[in-house]
């Protein structure tokens, strides 16, 4: 399970001149450097200063430092977290239209969640409770962690009809040394690894195409890709033209999730955050 949780990513601000500026947290950088999404009528220029508020009046100032060509890098005046814990507001998904509540802070979070740097939950995650994990360890299946940073990015759509030239956004993901080697002693005892969430999945495929127990990853997989690591995957049901419906189309095949989806439709079953989820075998390369 991805242990990734949910930071306040939100702020909203003003500019020198008195425009209103939102900024979504799309990845840290650093301790005081953050990429973000901009929304404003004038996006920023790079030097300028955006003050950012609470509703308590209090402020800070934003220097926008770079632009990468989709996400603007800012720099904070001390720790990104501590900042965003007084003054960030919790990112709802954009079709929850209601202002976060307290509810929703905790609701919006998995159970394992503990690791701060998540702007999106994995949501697979949310299906589970303390009740069933203890159900799932009295049935014999082992659990463990990876830690991958959910960014905005997860969230954009493939525009381009050759996906070869789809940029993917990069996350932070990490691969404890203990969840390595529960997988290579499942894999010995002909047991299966299980990734609840694509995010999960792409920390331990990250890790085994790599060798590299963490960094960033921009793994974008699409049909024809060969799993190294996940045997069965648990899932939400994804949008159209999103990277993670190509994730599940190679994994279980593009036939398989069709007629999934076709299921799903007919029996009016709910899709985004809190929506149904689905459990899937991975099939051979040659199936799909």
């Amino acid at each position: 399970m991805n242990d990734t949780k949910v930071i306040p990513a939100r702020l909203h601000g003003k500019k020198e001149t008195g425009g209103i500026v939102e900024l979504l947290i799309e990845r840290i950088s650093g301790d005081k450097q953050a990429w973000v999404q901009v929304r404003a009528s004038k996006v920023p220029k790079t030097g300028s200063i955006v003050h950012i508020h609470n509703q308590a009046g209090e402020t800070f100032p934003v220097e926008m430092i770079g632009y990468d060509g989709r996400f603007y890098e800012v720099r904070f005046p001390e720790n990104v977290l501590g900042l965003l814990e007084r003054f960030g507001e919790l990112p709802l998904p954009p079709y929850i239209e209601h202002q976060p509540t307290q509810e929703d802070a905790q609701r919006y979070q998995t159970v394992v969640a503990k690791n701060p740097g998540a702007v999106a939950a994995p949501t697979a995650g949310l299906h589970f409770d303390q009740a069933i994990l203890q159900q799932l360890s009295d049935a014999g299946v082992n659990q463990a962690g990876v830690t991958l940073h959910v960014g905005a990015g997860t969230f954009t759509p493939v525009r381009e009809e050759d996906l070869s030239k789809h940029q993917m956004h990069y996350e932070w993901y990490s691969v404890p040394q203990a969840t390595i080697d529960a997988i290579v002693q499942t894999k010995l005892q002909g047991g299966r690894v299980i990734a609840v969430g694509t995010t999960s999945l792409r920390a331990l495929e990250s890790h085994a195409t790599t060798g590299q127990a963490s960094g960033e990853t921009n793994l974008f997989i699409t049909p024809g890709y060969e799993f190294k690591a996940v045997d069965c995957l648990l899932t939400n049901f994804h949008l159209p033209k999103s990277t993670l419906l190509m994730l599940v189309s190679a994994f279980a095949g593009m036939d398989n999730i069709r007629n999934a989806y076709q299921h799903a439709i007919d029996q009016s079953y709910r899709f985004f955050s809190y929506g149904d989820a689905m459990l899937l075998t991975r099939v051979p390369n040659t199936n799909l």
